[in-house]
């Protein structure tokens, strides 16, 4: 069973969702995967607040993380592979997308999780400058995150350590050479 994360976030970079769910979708339609949109899983709350222009806080985005969680556990569960696109821009984020609450109690010592990763499940690390990213959100349309939050995620991210075994992907490439890129990793990791 495989779960695949475009997490929409990098080094000099953050949220990149209009690309996040182009690339998400190009990949569920290539591999005939099921896609699972992370923005879908917001409370209404957390959709009001970004579309005010006030940035999430951890405490907000908890109980999406805890939902995503849930829906992971649920593909890995079936036996079926899944794509999940949503910005898991810190470390601990990610560690609640893969072991839930458990990983809340391990938050102040990230060494107390045994493992960084689950079987079947990989991360993608999108990255493009803050330019980049920034222009792609002025020209998109129809999305409740205003580009004035970009900054906000910068501010917090956390790029994947090495042993998280994240795939790091460049945006500036297009959707067809990543998503190559995407499957021969897969290959090799068959």
């Amino acid at each position: 069973m495989d779960v695949l994360f475009p997490c929409g976030t990098a080094h000099h970079s953050s949220e990149i969702s209009l690309f996040r769910t182009t690339l998400g979708a190009f990949l569920s339609h290539k591999l005939g995967w099921p896609l699972h949109e992370g923005d879908d899983f917001h409370p209404r709350e957390n959709v009001d607040k970004m579309a005010r222009g006030e940035p999430l806080t951890d405490q907000d985005r908890l109980p999406w993380l805890l939902k995503l969680h849930d829906v992971i556990q649920r593909e890995r569960s079936s036996g079926g592979d899944a794509i999940m696109v949503c910005s898991a821009l810190r470390r601990l984020y990610r560690q609640v997308l893969l072991f839930g609450s458990e990983a809340l109690t391990y938050s102040s010592d990230t060494a107390g999780l045994h493992m960084c990763s689950l079987p079947g499940v990989w991360f993608l690390f999108l990255y493009g400058t803050y330019d980049l990213i920034h222009a792609r959100m002025v020209a998109r349309r129809g999305h409740f995150m205003q580009p004035g939050l970009l900054r906000s995620q910068f501010d917090v991210l956390e790029p994947p350590a090495e042993e998280e075994k994240a795939l790091l992907l460049d945006i500036r490439r297009s959707t067809d050479d990543i998503c190559r890129e995407i499957q021969e990793h897969l290959r090799q990791l068959s």
